[in-house]
């Protein structure tokens, strides 16, 4: 890093690093479907009472990748949900110290455009 009038700058050299995080991580709310649930009896304090679902994001939203989102607006298994990713979660979930990357924070009724 090079001290640029007190910002830090990342040396031209890493700059491709970061551009790839910026661009992979740019997809912070997604669309999906619920398939399945998580039971997890050992876990972080800051997690007790949470219920985690399995997420498959629609194709067009994310990678094709499975996600386990911590559920607080009681979806079920089948449904089409709006989940937040990385700081928005724990936002979304009211829960900014627990070790969340991931929260459903609505259940889809109806769209226009999803499946296009």
């Amino acid at each position: 890093f090079r001290d640029n009038g007190g910002f830090r700058t990342p040396k031209p050299a890493i700059l491709p690093f970061f551009k790839n995080c910026i661009t992979e991580r740019v997809m912070k709310m997604i669309v999906g479907k619920v398939v399945g649930s998580v039971v997890a009896t050992r876990k972080n304090e800051r997690l007790l009472g949470s219920k985690f679902m399995i997420v498959e994001p629609l194709e067009k939203m994310s990678k094709k990748e499975r996600i386990v989102a911590i559920d607080n607006v009681g979806a079920g298994i089948g449904e089409m949900v709006l989940v937040a990713k990385g700081s928005a979660a724990r936002i979304g979930c009211d829960m900014e110290n627990a070790p969340v990357d991931a929260a459903i924070v609505g259940i889809i009724d109806d769209s226009i455009g999803l499946n296009d």
